[in-house]
């Protein structure tokens, strides 16, 4: 029905970011902080600069590209790039965003040995659509095995005209990813309209730049994925990222061991940490990083991240100690000291 109105030159009705604060700073300088519900999560723009104006007029272009961003990645409309990939196993003339995801995911996926697969999306669907899982019921063996022939990066094929999926049944699901890779974007149009004091929280995927009102960096607080009101760390950033990954953001039996993030190896959720949190230059890779991470034991996840230059981490292991990398605590006001490395 989505896609039928949309063919027609119907437009989706968007809601309007809703402005939490309005305010001129003792320098006179604005502070405009925007805020709307998307990708699940609510997405928020906190920026500073002298012109009001200028940075209203930014922030709203900052959502509207976020908004044809979604359009084009969102598995879960129709109309989108990776939902007619997926329904079709093929794709004439990908847009060049979808080209450069499909393409920055292989080689997270090369670096992380396979952890990090976008071709899981049957295994996620399968636990999505297995509401048994709820009552403690075990998953259906043969849909299972089924689900995981189905997976497999390396049956992925991407150019500039064309993106096809090798094997039947296949499909992409870009969530350990495209937030990140949107949370980008919108700084870069900020950027571009000359912000360059700015914090975007996409529900944990977080850009930031320059200093706060303050003259400090700005203040990112990880929670901590077993109690909420916990902060395992807090960290200032001026220019980076961070990214959290974590099970217990959508579990499908009581225990956790079945939720939204599964192995291409196994076919199984992982249970050994509960969270990672990478620290990095952008937060696409972070984001897809922290996920790889994850699928890790703790202490292969921090040794991978430790091998990546830019890069560092915080994973909580399921007995809720930390895992650090070697220069995590050089980003920390406060962080856990129980670490291995």
């Amino acid at each position: 029905m989505t896609a039928a109105l949309l063919e027609l030159g119907f437009e989706p009705a968007r809601p309007k970011p809703e402005h939490l604060e309005d305010t001129v700073l003792p320098s006179g300088e604005h502070k405009l902080v925007m805020d709307r519900r998307a990708m699940s999560t609510r997405v928020s723009v906190a920026a500073i600069h002298h012109s009001r104006h200028l940075l209203e007029d930014a922030a709203g272009r900052a959502f509207e590209e976020m908004d044809r961003l979604i359009g084009l990645l969102n598995r879960f409309d129709s109309s989108s790039a990776v939902s007619v990939l997926n329904s079709e196993g093929r794709l004439s003339g990908p847009p060049p965003e979808l080209v450069a995801l499909l393409e920055r995911s292989a080689t997270v996926f090369e670096a992380s040995g396979g952890a990090f697969d976008v071709t899981v999306q049957p295994l996620v669907d399968l636990l999505h659509e297995s509401p048994s899982l709820a009552d403690g019921e075990l998953v259906d063996s043969v849909a299972w095995r089924e689900a995981l022939e189905r997976v497999g990066a390396d049956a992925v094929r991407v150019s500039v005209g064309h993106v096809s999926l090798d094997r039947d049944g296949m499909g992409v699901t870009l969530d350990g990813i495209a937030k990140g890779y949107i949370v980008d974007a919108m700084a870069a149009v900020l950027e571009a309209h000359g912000i360059d004091r700015f914090l975007i929280d996409a529900g944990g995927d977080i850009r930031t730049s320059g200093l706060r009102e303050d003259g400090e960096g700005w203040m990112i607080a990880v929670r901590d994925p077993r109690h909420g009101g916990i902060l395992p760390a807090q960290l200032r950033l001026a220019d980076g990222a961070v990214a959290t990954s974590g099970g217990y953001e959508a579990r499908y039996d009581p225990d956790g061991s079945w939720h939204h993030i599964v192995s291409s190896g196994s076919g199984r959720s992982p249970t050994d940490a509960l969270s990672v949190t990478v620290a990095g230059p952008n937060v696409y890779a972070s984001d897809a990083l922290a996920t790889a991470a994850l699928l890790m034991s703790p202490r292969e996840g921090v040794r991978f991240i430790d091998s990546l230059p830019g890069f560092e981490c915080m994973v909580i292991d399921a007995g809720g100690r930390a895992a650090l990398s070697s220069g995590w605590t050089k980003l920390t006001i406060t962080s856990h000291e129980e670490g291995v490395r």
